[in-house]
This record gives structure tokens, sequence and C-alpha cells, in this order.
């Protein structure tokens, strides 16, 4: 079982505008709501995939209500924990002309201490079941920033393999408990490296406790550098469309090729693969079945050379 943590769960509220112009207004053609979150597209995407999965995290009020009925809905098992407070609403406006999105995201509800000891306690529960646990997205308000830290730690010492997705301080702390594998993109990565490459910011990384780190880069693909050396995945073609949920989809693949023990050229060509199916897909944790099952075949990966790192 794969299990999925959303810290800071969030109703996904899309509209759809034939073109963006600031300063002006639009006329929305559909309008979406979903649970979301980085967990919560991650599990998505796993179910779709056939794989089990569980979708924990905090939510919160009327707001965290909806969330536990959307899952539902969509035929995930809602393990949530409550929290005081309301849980956020991002908005996202896409453009049906581009596939651009522009997304706002709040900061989302305070988490008092109580509630994070019960989350904490249902989370030990939950991992003890786990092959493996994917710890994704922003820490709440009241979350001190090692909260990650110490979910890995609890997580590993249930025997369960660790893939964490989250940017700046949080990232950082995580590096002290040794995640598995991290999964920054190339401006997080950059930016808490404050490195000008991303191969290099990746391989500092690892170097600082990551086990593995797998670097997205957009249209350049993957960069991993992993035990056995450095590699480099390259998607087949560069996609239109929204690329909000790209980077959940390469999580995704990357929990399920490490639960199913899949080498790593084969776990980062899927992982590339799944990617790029998400981007012409409207709504993150949705993909184009047609366009994986193209690209498992044509995306390319790069032998590894030695890595510099340890």
């Amino acid at each position: 079982m794969i299990l999925t943590v959303t810290l800071n769960a969030a109703l996904d509220v899309t509209y759809f505008v034939d073109e963006v112009t600031p300063h002006t207004s639009h006329r929305v053609r559909r309008t979406d709501e979903r649970a979301g979150g980085k967990g919560i597209n991650v599990a998505r995407v796993l179910a779709a995939l056939g794989h089990p999965v569980i979708a924990t995290g905090l939510a919160g009020g009327t707001t965290g209500r909806i969330l536990r009925e959307d899952l539902r809905a969509s035929g995930l098992e809602d393990a949530l924990v409550s929290v005081r407070g309301e849980s956020r609403r991002t908005v996202a406006i896409v453009s049906e002309r581009s596939g651009d999105a522009t997304v706002f995201n709040p900061s989302g509800p305070h988490v008092d201490p109580e509630s994070w000891q019960a989350f904490t306690r249902r989370f030990a529960e939950l991992a003890a079941r786990a092959d493996v646990v994917v710890l994704a997205g922003s820490l709440p308000p009241g979350l001190p920033c090692d909260s990650y830290a110490g979910l890995v730690t609890t997580a590993r010492a249930a025997g369960a393999v660790t893939v964490v997705d989250t940017s700046g301080a949080a990232l950082l702390s995580a590096l002290d408990a040794g995640p598995d594998v991290i999964k920054p993109n190339a401006a997080e990565i950059l930016e808490v490296t404050g490195r000008a490459d991303v191969a290099d910011a990746a391989a500092e990384l690892q170097a600082r406790g990551a086990r593995t780190v797998v670097a997205s880069d957009g249209p350049q693909g993957l960069h991993a550098v992993t035990r056995e050396g450095r590699y480099r995945a390259l998607p087949p073609a560069r996609l239109r469309g929204n690329p909000t949920g790209a980077g959940d989809a390469c999580v995704a693949a990357l929990a399920a090729g490490l639960a199913t023990g899949l080498p790593w050229p084969d776990l980062l060509r899927d992982a590339v693969a799944l990617s790029a199916a998400a981007v012409p897909a409207p709504l993150a944790g949705d993909f184009r079945r047609d366009l994986y099952d193209q690209f498992r075949t044509t995306v390319s990966v790069e032998t590894p050379h030695a890595s510099d790192s340890h």
C-alpha cells in the first residue's frame, strides 16, 4: 500500500476561460471543484494506475467536509484528520486557448499542537501498513519546518520507503531524517542550494542527507542522483497545456516504481512519461492514458556516470 500525506489539503477551484487578460472581466466557460493538495493529487494518479493507496493529511471546517466527500466520491480511502479552522480553497484560472494556468494558493488553517499530536498518532498507524509513504506539499501555519523530518523518521522506523516533495526550509529540514527520495523542481532546488546548475544542486542535496534526488526541470526532463550514479531522463516532446499537475504525476510514478521495485532507468522513464501525459490534462491529478502508454516507449534515459556527491 502507498500512503500519501497532504498536510495542507485544499479544495481546488478551477475556472476555465478563453484567455486570461489582466485588468479585464472574464466569462467563465466552466468550473471544476475537487479535493486537492499535492499528496491528494498523487493519490488520484496512483488510484488511476491501479495501486492501492490511502490519502491522509489535515482538513477542517466546511471545506474539510467537502474534501472528504469528494475523496469518497472519487473512490479514494479517506484517512484525513480533523483540525480546527477552515481548510483552504485554491483558485486556478486556466486559459482554454493556451492551456496556461494562473494559480492562487492561500496559506491554510493554523494547526494547533493537539491536532498535530492526533495526526502523528494516526500517521504512525498508517505508516506501519505502508510500503511507500509520500509526503507532499506545503506546511500549514502552526507547524514547524521540521514536521516532515519527524514524519520521515516515523515512516522509516516502520519500514516504509519515503518520498518527500516540498520546498524551502521544510525540504532542507527533511534532509536530516535521510528520506529515500526527494523530488524538488528546478526552481526549488536552485533556491535552497544557491547553485546555478540543477544537476549540481541535486548532488549537493544528496550529500546533505537525501538518499536519492530527482529534480524535475519542466520540458528539460528529470535530473536524478542515485546511489548508482547520475541519470538524465528526457521527455519525448514539448507539450502544450497546464503543467500544474505534472510534478504530482511524477511523484506518483516514483512511488509506484519504488513500491514495485523498478530499476532506476525504468522508474525514471515512467516518471517522465506520466508527468508529460499530465500536461494536456486540464486538472491536477489527471493524465492522458493514451499519451502515457505512448511515451513509456519513447522517453530517453541517459546512462549514468559516476556521481561525485559521495
